[in-house]
């Protein structure tokens, strides 16, 4: 009599393989079950409370805030020269003779803005306190019409 052709690792294997099929059978049967299709729109609407959570609960009509979209305002305001701002004062931070450019820093919004030669009404060099006019550039902001205090 010849012996079996089945060894026991074959056994086995076939036993996870059965237990895989059935695995996945019953989550099958299972994610059919709890299927979202054809839940109501209530069900499916999500909401916003007041402190921009998103929650499952409608929000309380009595702390409901009606917004504008063009009162929104994302990220944080571009910094625009006013009609009163013609005239600032700031001091040169950087100045390279050799190029002909720099950096003044406004003494107001402490913000650094471009200067070129050309501007400037004589010779200037680093910590020197200057007035000027600011004028929106390709690349930021400029100073123009800079004369030293």
């Amino acid at each position: 009599m010849s012996k079996s052709q089945e060894t026991f690792g074959k056994k086995e294997k076939e036993k996870k393989k059965q237990k895989n099929r059935l695995d996945k059978k019953e989550k099958m049967e299972e994610r059919r079950a709890n299927a979202k299709k054809g839940k109501s729109l209530e069900d499916m609407m999500a909401y916003i409370d007041e402190n921009g959570n998103i929650s499952a609960t409608p929000p309380d009509p009595k702390k409901m805030r009606v917004f504008k979209q063009e009162d929104m305002q994302i990220g944080t305001p571009r910094y625009e020269p006013g009609a009163e701002e013609i005239e600032k004062t700031g001091i040169i931070t950087f100045f390279n003779q050799d190029k002909g450019f720099g950096f003044v820093r406004d003494l107001q919004s402490q913000e650094s803005i471009f200067i070129h030669i050309n501007q400037l009404d004589g010779p200037v060099k680093e910590n020197d306190k200057i007035s000027f006019e600011v004028e929106k550039g390709p690349k930021g902001y400029n100073a123009i019409n800079a004369k030293k205090i």
